[in-house]
């Protein structure tokens, strides 16, 4: 069961990964990046960046710094904390993440229309389920 989870969810990203790349010449950590921001307009700090995308600070501050040049997001220093940096969409970059995610969408339920509503229903609530559990053991010394 594990290694079908596992081989799944790769074929599912190297799918993903292909179509974000031919359609608009992404990757899926730049999507997942700008997903991170669409969902904070006020903007986030590299650090809450790399926790969110449980990366290194490292991967961050290259993503950023790729999608700065490309003008999909802004570096700005915080108000109160001259030291962090705020990381926010510009309008250009929200624009782009928002054709993006229209597509990442469809091609996600083309890919899990295999299932029916009932079985997809079954499957999130398992997968849930599991979740929870590795969450509570990783809480556990």
């Amino acid at each position: 069961m594990w290694l079908r989870l596992v081989s799944t969810t790769t074929r599912i990203e190297r799918r993903l990964a292909s179509n974000l790349k031919r359609e608009f010449g992404s990757t899926l950590p730049r999507f997942d990046l700008l997903a991170q921001l669409d969902r904070a307009p006020e903007g986030l700090r590299m650090t809450e960046l790399a926790d969110r995308l449980l990366v290194t600070g490292g991967n961050v501050t290259w993503l950023v710094t790729s999608l700065v040049r490309d003008d999909l997001v802004s570096r700005t220093r915080a108000t109160h904390d001259g030291r962090a940096v705020v990381v926010r969409l510009t309008p250009r970059g929200q624009t782009h993440f928002t054709d993006m995610a229209r597509a990442h969408e469809a091609w996600v339920s083309e890919l899990l229309s295999a299932l029916s509503a009932s079985d997809r229903k079954v499957l999130t609530t398992h997968l849930a389920t599991l979740k929870q559990r590795v969450s509570l053991l990783e809480d556990t010394p």
